[in-house]
């Protein structure tokens, strides 16, 4: 069975991965390697908010030994207003809907993501790939952490769905994945869940997955971290270039929040 660990290192190496080319246009670059600068003008192997969030609900998950959706959101905004989980404590990418559903956040009642349509980035999917490794979770407990800051019953259905998909993989099955052919890589949930499933399922190694991913443009950090979670089960840790692992940062922030 495919270990958490796999996933996290997948999913950051990923996201490193991706953060130097966020907003550009796809055929406009190739990346081949982890490089830094780029977009958001950060050091080789800085991972960006998806994993921060990402090891906010693993650290959670860790310290109450299940999902305590009050306790995330309080995890999230120490992320957001004091960098906990983030590299050198610096918040780069933040995306607005979780921003606001963080700031509407009163410390008592977590559930603050919006209900309308255009509430649908990718933000609840890029942070739920912890609870494909908890036995007890269910869809309502699913649909509850994407409510945190995402409400709307699209972002909700498509974590249920990416969810299960890793779960599928954890079992060491090989699920079939079915994508539309159009690849739109923008932020919008369902379009980011595509371009994930078109990466994934038409390659066969972690590295041409990830690198495949980055290479859509738009939204390459949370793309190629969704992709990767599921490349880093799939093909375990030994897959991810040694290279790639010794220069992401924040090893030491992985390795305290896995559980």
């Amino acid at each position: 069975m495919r270990k958490l660990k796999d996933a996290i290192y997948g999913f950051a190496v990923g996201d490193a991965l991706g953060v130097p080319y966020e907003f550009k246009e796809r055929g406009s670059y190739r990346c081949t390697d982890m490089v830094g600068f780029g977009t958001w003008n950060q050091k080789p192997g800085t991972y960006s908010d998806d994993t921060a969030m990402t090891l906010a609900t693993c650290a959670s998950i860790k310290k109450h030994g299940g999902i305590n959706c009050l306790d995330i959101m309080k995890k999230f905004t120490k992320w957001l207003f004091e960098g906990e989980y983030a590299i050198d404590h610096v918040i780069f990418d933040v995306g607005n809907t979780t921003m606001s559903a963080i700031n509407r956040f009163d410390g008592v009642y977590p559930f603050c993501g919006d209900k309308d349509m255009w509430s649908n980035g990718n933000g609840s999917l890029m942070r739920i790939l912890p609870l494909a490794f908890l036995d007890n979770v269910t869809d309502e407990d699913i649909a509850c952490v994407s409510s945190l800051t995402h409400a709307n019953e699209l972002s909700i259905n498509i974590c249920i769905e990416y969810v299960h998909l890793a779960r599928e993989l954890i079992k060491g099955n090989d699920p079939e994945i079915n994508f539309d052919v159009p690849i739109k890589s923008t932020g919008y949930v369902k379009d980011t869940i595509n371009s994930v499933k078109y990466a994934f399922s038409t390659t066969s190694s972690y590295v041409d997955c990830v690198l495949k991913a980055v290479n859509l443009g738009g939204d390459t950090d949370t793309i190629t971290a969704i992709a990767g979670g599921l490349a880093g089960i799939k093909y375990g840790y030994e897959a991810i270039p040694k290279k790639w692992i010794e220069t992401l940062r924040g090893k030491d922030i992985i390795d305290s929040c896995l559980f």
